[in-house]
């Protein structure tokens, strides 16, 4: 009799299981015949909230940033939409965009390719700079075939202005030194410690960059436009410009609200046609590059670091620790599968320590027969052009910041801030330098003389990596370095990077390395793998450093450390010692 009902229960659960299977797959398919593509789309997409260049495999980023659209997908489901013949058109809402000139360039390129296949692409703004600046929104809807304004919209086209803050003011009066030094004179990000104003060799790159960020966004208008360029900067001397302003200086197409535009467009793209976000679009639709041989796409993003790549859930931003992204690099190298590697930097430097060993592993990629090819975004400077510098190729958008090839060191002497607080420090110690990076003590001339050793050794090895990766004499890479930006366009025409564009000229060169066909379709596959939040819960440690990249089992403790860091701050969290202070950020 048990038997009896164990048998019976079993298949009762066996019905229901095969009920549920059934269930599931009869909502895959109604979800599939909802899910496709209408035979005439007309795309809309929303670029004033920004994009991110990626979502770190992070159980909090994948939370907060799960809807948040990405640099790359974007710009692949433009890609994809251009030779799609469902797909008839494209309006884009624009306006304050929070995107650097790498990123405005980007999408740019991926506009004008989509319009390219006569496709129509139409950009609508409420305003481009409500009372401020709108160079570069409204820079990136010159792309566009039209540009609609708001009646009650302006465009704040008036040129650019960088400023730069200074605090040796501010820290003369509470007492603290800064005890800074560099290489060379060009390396300004100690200035704002040690100075009131710009050094001349400070104020003639921040010049240089600006004239050319300029140049290139009147260029752009005035193709975009159909003016010339010396249109373009007397019409910049004359802005901000008022609703019909606008218009009368060809600026804008008309003014219209929202509504209006995308009747308008409607009525362009034909009978029929169906609005679709261009999100919901590239799920429909699928993404690109996900058949044929394997590229290892590997992200480099945020300040650089040792230890794993980390994500702060109060800035959104992402970092790039040496631990991750090494480990990247030794799993796509021992992936036999993978042909080349696509490697995306977007960082404003940090460790010379971590750089170095992220460094290391591109070269030994390169040497285990795998090219690497560096696409860089807003920024690729310092240690962001270290870990890039060793690449087969390197591209980068014409207003990318990359170089800054230099160092900067050293400590804060907070003595006189500490008197007049009333509070006194005293001290022993056992050798003779060991006071060489207390903040209440000098250097002392044997000490100096160290840091100075210290900050040659690393500029020496910097430029020496520098030739050798770019195949530039030493004499030019020392002329050329000294800690200075350069544009990703003057960057070209010094050889610190060899192509300008973006992810489409960084994956072509990527499959020349490989010898793979041009009209073959790749696989771009991101190392380290992603895996599912469950999956990184119950997965065990790594077995070996060469598989550390696969392996997330202690991330979710990870993604709660800046919540720590931010509550000991705030003397929230309990810490060893009495009245100890709180602990400097570990990446200044």
């Amino acid at each position: 009799m048990k038997n009896f009902f164990v048998r019976l229960l079993a298949f009762i659960g066996g019905l229901v299981v095969l009920a549920l299977v059934v269930v599931t797959l009869i909502a895959i398919g109604i979800r599939m015949v909802k899910a496709r593509v209408p035979a005439k789309t007309l795309l809309e997409v929303n670029l004033e909230t920004g994009l991110l260049e990626y979502v770190p495999d992070d159980p909090l980023a994948q939370v907060m940033l799960k809807d948040k659209p990405t640099l790359r997908g974007t710009v692949e489901a433009l890609e994809k939409a251009s030779r799609d013949p469902k797909v008839v058109g494209l309006v884009a809402t624009l306006g304050a965009a929070p995107m650097g000139m790498g990123q405005v360039q980007e999408l740019r390129d991926a506009v004008i390719a989509f319009r390219a296949q006569k496709k129509a692409a139409v950009a609508y703004s409420e305003t481009f700079g409500e009372a401020g600046p709108g160079n570069g929104s409204y820079y990136l809807a010159t792309a566009f075939d039209e540009i609609w304004l708001q009646p009650s919209g302006d465009i704040g086209l008036t040129g650019f202005i960088f400023e730069s803050p200074f605090l040796r003011g501010t820290l003369e009066k509470l007492g603290v030194t800064p005890r800074l030094d560099h290489r060379y004179e060009y390396k300004n990000a100690m200035n704002l410690f040690t100075e009131r104003k710009y050094t001349p060799a400070h104020r003639e790159a921040n010049e240089k960059v600006m004239t050319s960020f300029f140049a290139q966004v009147v260029r752009g208008t005035a193709q975009g436009r159909k003016l010339t360029e010396d249109q373009v900067r007397a019409l910049v001397d004359k802005g901000p410009f008022y609703g019909q302003e606008a218009v009368e200086a060809k600026l804008v197409d008309g003014l219209a609200y929202r509504d209006e535009v995308y009747e308008k467009a409607r009525k362009k793209a034909g009978e029929g046609a169906k609005l679709l976000y261009l999100s919901h679009y590239a799920k429909r639709a699928g993404r690109l590059h996900e058949k044929g041989k394997t590229v290892a796409l590997i992200y480099g993003i945020g300040g650089v670091h040792r230890g794993k790549s980390d994500f702060d859930p109060f800035t959104g931003d992402a970092s790039m620790g040496s631990d991750t992204v090494s480990a990247a690099f030794r799993s796509a190298t021992l992936d036999k599968d993978v042909k080349a590697i696509l490697f995306r930097v977007d960082s404003p430097g940090g460790s010379y320590v971590a750089s170095d060993a992220i460094w290391r592993e591109t070269m030994r990629a390169k040497k285990a027969g795998k090219p690497v090819i560096v696409s860089m975004g807003n920024v690729a400077g310092s240690g962001g052009y270290f870990v890039a510098m060793a690449a087969d190729k390197i591209v980068a958008q014409p207003g990318t910041i990359t170089g800054s090839i230099g160092v900067v060191g050293g400590k804060m002497l907070t003595t006189g801030f500490w008197d007049k607080l009333g509070l006194t420090w005293d001290e022993v110690h056992t050798s003779a330098n060991s006071t060489m990076w207390t903040g209440t003590q000098d250097f002392t001339p044997a000490e100096w003389a160290r840091f100075q050793a210290w900050l040659d050794r690393i500029y020496a090895d910097f430029t020496s990596k520098v030739a050798e990766g770019r195949k530039l004499p030493k004499e030019k890479v020392l002329e050329l370095a000294k800690g200075r930006i350069w544009t990703g366009e003057d960057a070209k025409s010094l050889g610190l990077i060899d192509e300008v564009g973006g992810y489409d000229v960084a994956l072509k060169l990527a499959k020349q390395a490989a010898k793979i066909p041009e009209a073959e379709d790749v696989t771009l596959k991101v190392f380290p793998p992603r895996k599912e939040a469950l999956e990184k819960l119950l997965e065990g440690p790594p077995e070996s450093s060469d598989r550390a990249a696969v392996a997330a089992w202690i991330r979710v403790t990870e993604a709660l450390r800046p919540v720590v860091r931010r509550l000991q701050v705030l003397g929230l969290w309990d810490q060893p010692g009495v009245l100890s202070m709180p602990a400097p950020p570990a990446n200044p």
